[in-house]
């Protein structure tokens, strides 16, 4: 014998019975007519071969049937509405305009990205990478969404992750140990930079401004070759890089926040890649240094 067939419409309204203890009263929830109501439990019964209610003139109570199969129900009608609300999701489009720093931009979004249009094929994320400080200036007008660095304690937007701004240099070159102390920084409006050379000042370290690029690569590629040390954050620390310290002689820099920015507005697909990027980003970095 087949195994009966547990249709979401009868089940809707065997839970709502079970709610509200009166076949009257989930009608009425339902916006059905009682009638309709009584012959959906009926069915249901039928195709159980069992009595979900007992019922008398005045009351109406589960049976141990009734409760047996209350919770399934629930969890049968939960799934059916998350399994129909991502089916209709998945359907979603749009273009969203993402802004995000170099090195969140090469390191740490792609692969989040790819997990959203696996699961929404019809979004289009056009993403930009650069100084984020001017960006949240632009949202609405040139971002729907930007993943910005702020110092620790300030700036508006979510909270994603803090990060530790750190020194790094070539693993093959003692380049710290040059007086004046060479240093490969991002152009004016970079949050590290003015840390940099405000911990320097304050050091009373001499030092040089030796290459400006808007590039995180180009900065990076300086100092591995001992041109130069340069900052960037702990949780995406270059491997081919060595993390300098206090022992190394240089000043200890603050910690910065990620926040994540939204436009006013958002359009669902916008919105959609907010969450998946809020849900993904509040982990753990995913590189790190100890």
């Amino acid at each position: 014998m087949s195994t009966p067939v547990l249709d979401p419409d009868l089940l809707q309204a065997f839970v709502a019975v079970a709610d509200h203890r009166s076949f009257t009263r989930a009608a009425s929830a339902l916006n059905r007519t009682q009638s309709a109501v009584s012959m959906q439990v009926k069915r249901l019964e039928e195709r159980l071969q069992a009595e979900l209610f007992h019922r008398s003139t005045t009351n109406v109570d589960l049976s141990a049937a009734g409760e047996g199969l209350l919770g399934y129900a629930r969890r049968i009608l939960s799934l059916n509405a998350e399994a129909v609300g991502r089916v209709r999701e998945h359907g979603t489009d749009g273009r969203v305009r993402l802004g995000v720093m170099d090195d969140y931009g090469t390191l740490i979004v792609p692969p989040l990205l790819k997990d959203f249009i696996a699961n929404y094929p019809l979004i289009h994320v056009e993403m930009e990478t650069g100084l984020t400080s001017s960006m949240t200036d632009r949202l609405g007008e040139a971002y729907d969404l930007v993943i910005a660095m702020h110092p620790e304690g300030r700036g508006e937007g979510e909270l994603l992750r803090t990060e530790q701004a750190v020194w790094a240099a070539s693993a093959a070159h003692r380049v710290e140990q040059l007086d004046p102390l060479p240093v490969a920084l991002y152009p004016q409006g970079c949050l590290f930079r003015s840390w940099a050379m405000q911990a320097l000042d304050e050091a009373n370290r001499p030092w040089r401004l030796a290459f400006v690029s808007h590039s995180l690569s180009a900065v990076e590629a300086i100092a591995e070759q001992g041109l130069a040390v340069t900052v960037v954050k702990s949780g995406t620390f270059p491997p081919s890089l060595r993390r300098l310290t206090a022992r190394d002689g240089m000043p200890r820099l603050p910690r910065a926040e990620i926040r994540l920015h939204r436009a006013q507005n958002l359009s669902r697909a916008a919105s959609l890649l907010a969450d998946h990027l809020v849900a993904a980003l509040r982990q753990p970095a995913r590189r790190s240094v100890a």
